[in-house]
């Protein structure tokens, strides 16, 4: 039998363009959750400026998240602009653990003004932790039914999102996180961006959440940045 999987949703305040600061505040985060997995928001580790500079996996200012993730044993999911070595820009989805970082997941509907810089990621992507598998989206990725779709194709009982709101549309990521939880029977997290996060967005939503297969919510987070919300999946 599948153990229970222990996952928590993090929303650290972020320093926009201060790596070093939001890594530290990411593995405060991972160090505090007592969790397996930590989900973080979308562009978690540079806020949403979308001229940050692309991270590299093996940028020495992750140390000390990589290190958190190695002393409690979790798996974290963070957020952060990614290159490909080519010239192209994604946002990206970062995978942290003891071993170190990779590049789990690259957005792939973009929103607003994103296709300026960024290049949408070229498929769905999954996790396995522990004989559960995560599906990876990003924001807008969640408002479109063919990425779940795609996304459940490859086996998923977890949909784990990180993503970013203004504060007229708390209310967006619930909505979604639930019609996903109904079409598909899968538990649904959401990591949401609280405080500020970038020149674009002053002010951001909070909310984060998980909820079970059948729609309904197991927690819910505040609108205030450094909450951390803590589930066991079974």
């Amino acid at each position: 039998m599948r153990t229970p999987l222990t996952l928590a949703v993090a929303q650290p305040l972020c320093v926009p363009h201060e790596v070093a600061a939001n890594v530290a505040a990411h593995a405060a985060a991972v160090r505090a959750a007592d969790a397996r997995v930590v989900l973080f928001p979308e562009l978690s580790l540079t806020g949403y400026d979308l001229d940050a500079p692309s991270l590299d996996v093996a940028d020495a200012r992750l140390a000390p998240l990589v290190e958190a993730c190695a002393d409690t044993g979790a798996l974290a999911l963070a957020g952060a602009p990614v290159g490909d070595g080519a010239g192209s820009a994604y946002i990206g989805v970062l995978a942290v653990d003891g071993a170190g970082v990779r590049v789990a997941y690259r957005k792939m509907f973009l929103g607003g003004v994103e296709p300026r810089r960024f290049v949408a990621g070229g498929g769905p992507a999954v996790v396995a932790v522990d004989g559960w598998r995560l599906g990876l989206a990003v924001c807008r990725d969640t408002g479109v039914r063919e990425h779940a779709r795609r996304t459940m194709a490859l086996g998923v009982d977890v949909y784990a999102a990180g993503v970013l709101e203004a504060p007229t549309d708390a209310a967006v990521p619930e909505a979604r996180a639930r019609r996903v939880a109904a079409d598909h029977g899968v538990w649904v997290a959401t990591a949401s961006f609280a405080g500020p996060s970038g020149s674009r967005y002053p002010q951001t939503a909070g909310g984060s959440g998980v909820w079970r297969p059948d729609g309904t919510p197991v927690l819910r987070t505040g609108a205030g940045p450094g909450e951390v919300g803590r589930a066991t999946l079974r």
